[in-house]
């Protein structure tokens, strides 16, 4: 008998999905403070936003039809929470006003719940089942929301992270056969690769002979720093590309100088210009 009243209750949740829906999205949105065009735009996302309020209440009524199934309830939150969690955070919404849409599902689930079990006489030991199954699975699709919200936050500044390295990386042509490549910033491992990669790469793309490269915005340079540079320029005397190396400013010739490094096999130049009156008269 207790199974039954269960799956009543699920079936309830099921039925009336589109009622605590709306119900939910009134409260929710109660006292919002928006623009018109922020109403205008709003409006267009509304009906998917319903969409998928109704398909989160079903959920829970599925978990109750079906809670001798637990495993395969999980795995639909789960799927939800990551639908879901990566759909707003395309849209824009804050994380922290995303989950305070929780409570309100929390509160209207019950408030049927409660409504239907009293109508229907149901036990304590009834509703203690279904809090044991309702509980739980909104803990896991606010976790796997949030979870798939913070991964693709992070994936957005990885991608804007190497947009900035790839920009960091111009070789800007001068004449036929000669550019310029200035550097600026510091230098760690992920961007020591990239300027590998990047550097041989447009050194090909452009049929450099001859690349000048300006260290004069790179405020520290040590062994790794140096160790990159020494071996790009390696790689590219390999293609055929001569390198000098301008902009040295004094503390860093110095650090260099202490750090016992051999520039014996590098071109330098105290600036763009001498470099590029060099290449000329070659």
């Amino acid at each position: 008998m207790m199974k039954n009243d269960i799956q009543m209750l699920g079936e309830l949740l099921i039925k009336r999905r589109h009622k605590i829906a709306e119900s939910v999205h009134a409260d929710r949105m109660e006292g919002v403070a928006m623009t018109q065009a922020e109403k205008n735009e709003f409006q267009k996302i509304e009906p998917r936003i319903m969409e998928i309020r109704a398909e989160f209440i079903t959920l829970f009524g599925e978990a109750l039809t079906e809670h001798d199934n637990r495993n395969k309830t999980i795995e639909k939150m789960k799927q939800w929470g990551k639908e879901t969690g990566d759909y707003f955070f395309k849209l824009g919404a804050p994380l922290d006003e995303a989950l305070k849409d929780t409570s309100y599902y929390r509160n209207y689930i019950w408030k049927s719940i409660k409504e239907e079990a009293t109508i229907q006489g149901m036990s304590a030991e009834t509703i203690f089942d279904v809090i044991e199954i309702i509980d739980p699975l909104l803990d896991h699709a606010v976790y796997y929301f949030s979870l798939t919200y913070v991964q693709s936050h992070q994936n957005m500044l990885e991608q804007a992270k190497s947009a900035f390295l790839e920009l960091s990386v111009p070789i800007v042509p001068l004449i036929k056969g000669t550019g310029v490549l200035p550097l600026i910033g510091n230098i760690d491992t992920e961007r020591a690769r990239l300027l590998m990669e990047e550097t041989l790469s447009q050194a090909v793309k452009l049929k450099l002979e001859h690349l000048i490269m300006d260290v004069s915005g790179v405020m520290i340079v040590d062994t790794m720093v140096a160790d990159q540079l020494f071996k790009v320029i390696d790689a590219l005397t390999l293609l055929g590309v001569t390198t000098i190396l301008t902009g040295i400013r004094p503390e860093v010739a110095q650090t260099m100088v202490d750090l016992g490094l051999n520039l014996d096999k590098i071109k330098v130049k105290g600036n763009l210009h001498q470099a590029f009156m060099d290449i000329q008269a070659l």
